[in-house]
């Protein structure tokens, strides 16, 4: 009876997390599209403000296109904040075990939620990834062709890597014009030419990440090591976030149960007396620590947004591989996943993620409580 308790309980919890977190997703949504659109579509000419990309997704894909991935995001968060506060839990624990009022230091706190946040970005990077090229499609101007053109125009060999693409034949026809790498007396030259990967658009570049946005293109054309790309900015990111979050999150917590114990007689001995505190108060806490972290972690969330929206086919990353080709910028560039090309474009939409976040992490913790305690007492 005990043990079937204890999982109703767990049970119960875990519903209201991942009710929180749906619902903090979905508020927030909107402000992550615009954020992640100002990134990748600004370039060193010029920066993308909130209200041009809103009225190009007004005019392409409606207001809908706002939420376009949000299923993918939904699922990867819930993932990913659980596996966070999972992990933190776990650890903390560790630090508390053997004190007498169960205390979590501030700098412990940091540590703990440090390797919490990269856990997080291991587990919801492959979600992100889809998410953010929806996103990108809900913005571009997707071909629409029929059948009939497609089967004219598509060979075998990009049929296979990337299904339902269709290049455009006008570049593919002037490459094939210059290109003479087979002997003239082969008896089809063109169509030998069309087979090979890096004429998928005619041009020798990638297709545009709008073709190439459903997992399973994602895995045929670039492979599944895909879905783990940016990962060195991704980790970067999540650590400092969770780092940061956790950190400011404790040392607030903090802060107010003294202002608490202000004045209470007798004076109390340990948190346990001081008592609970509100749950708008704790939620205002992680609202204003996440946008904190949101602030000191955005440059590596530019990166990571950035290297997910290239498209890069399996046979380029092979010649990488056998080239050795080495990573641009830097030794901490290198190491945090920062391409040179984007230093000055790093900041850009910070304000956008910071709002979101902070919104989020107080619709979360908010949503936690009331859901646990409606259910609990239910």
């Amino acid at each position: 009876m005990e043990e079937l308790l204890k999982n109703q309980v767990f049970a119960t919890h875990a519903t209201a997390a991942a009710g929180s977190v749906a619902l903090g997703s979905a508020l927030t949504y909107p402000l992550d599209t615009l954020k992640v659109l100002v990134q990748v579509g600004s370039g060193p000419d010029g920066q993308l403000t909130p209200l041009q990309v809103l009225k190009r997704i007004r005019s392409l894909s409606g207001y809908s296109g706002l939420y376009s991935g949000f299923g993918w995001f939904t699922s990867g968060r819930i993932l990913g904040v659980g596996a966070r506060f999972g992990v933190y839990e776990i650890l903390t624990a560790f630090y508390k075990d053997g004190r007498e009022d169960n205390y979590v230091y501030v700098s412990e706190a940091l540590m703990a939620g440090t390797v919490a946040g990269a856990v997080e970005s291991l587990l919801s990077s492959p979600f992100e990834l889809v998410k953010l090229r929806c996103q990108v499609s809900a913005a571009s101007r997707i071909r629409v062709s029929s059948p009939l053109m497609e089967n004219k125009a598509v060979t075998p060999m990009i049929a296979k890597l990337l299904h339902g693409y269709m290049p455009d034949k006008k570049a593919l026809s002037q490459s094939l014009a210059l290109l003479t790498t087979l002997t003239s007396k082969h008896p089809n030259l063109s169509g030998a030419l069309q087979e090979y990967p890096w004429m998928m658009t005619g041009s020798g570049r990638p297709p545009p990440v709008s073709d190439v946005r459903k997992p399973s293109n994602i895995t045929s054309l670039e492979g599944l090591g895909t879905f783990w790309r940016g990962v060195r900015s991704g980790i970067a990111r999540d650590s400092v976030f969770g780092g940061i979050f956790f950190g400011s999150w404790q040392f607030l917590h903090e802060a107010m149960l003294i202002w608490k114990a202000v004045g209470m007689d007798p004076e109390p001995r340990s948190d346990e007396e001081i008592g609970p505190l509100s749950p708008f108060a704790v939620s205002l806490a992680a609202g204003f620590s996440g946008s904190m972290a949101a602030a000191a972690s955005h440059c590596f969330d530019t990166a990571k947004s950035r290297s997910e929206c290239v498209v890069l086919p399996k046979f380029v990353s092979v010649e990488r591989r056998l080239l050795k080709w080495n990573r641009p910028g830097k030794r901490l560039e290198r190491l945090t996943g920062i391409h040179p090309a984007d230093r000055n474009l790093l900041f850009r939409g910070i304000w956008l993620r910071i709002a979101r976040s902070g919104v989020a992490s107080f619709a979360i913790v908010g949503g936690y409580y009331l859901a646990a305690n409606y259910l609990v007492e239910g």
